[in-house]
């Protein structure tokens, strides 16, 4: 997807669900309505969802794509190193990433980004895969790590 037309997508996006959190102050329900807007506006996107972090566990919760892995070792793949790192995780190609965690054998790239509470600690991770190599870039990550601060903001 052309550059300038990604960034123009997610801008809408963004407009978008900024409204529909309104709706809901429960960042479970605002968790869903991101993963399937976002699911269904790229199509690029294979699975879009989150896993929230409960008791040092990471937990599949709100997602669109095929069955995902219930939970996710500790400190293994790319969604516990955006947690670990506290930062988002762009790959290319997920089988040179170390630990990668197949939950489906379709994914070929990732991005996750860290999900912050009110108190800025890190409660979920948002998970986006991909079918093809090298989807995702700095556009995804910057728009990406906007959308999910919806999560928990206050109207």
């Amino acid at each position: 997807m052309d550059k300038q037309l990604k960034a123009e997508r997610y801008m809408r996006i963004y407009g978008q669900l900024m409204e529909l959190v309104k709706k809901s102050n429960d960042p479970i329900a605002r968790m869903a309505t991101i993963a399937a807007i976002l699911h269904h506006k790229f199509d690029y996107y294979f699975w879009t969802g989150f896993y929230r972090l409960v008791d040092d566990e990471l937990t599949v919760t709100c997602y669109q794509g095929p069955v995902a892995c219930q939970t996710l070792r500790p400190h293994v793949g790319v969604c516990w190193a955006s947690i670990d790192q506290k930062k988002s995780m762009i790959v290319f190609d997920v089988n040179e990433f170390p630990g990668h965690i197949a939950c489906d054998s379709h994914t070929a790239s990732e991005i996750t980004v860290p999900v912050y509470n009110a108190n800025n600690e890190i409660v979920a991770v948002l998970d986006v895969d991909s079918h093809k190599l090298c989807s995702f870039d700095v556009i995804d990550e910057e728009w990406l790590e906007e959308i999910v601060k919806l999560i928990y903001v206050k109207d």
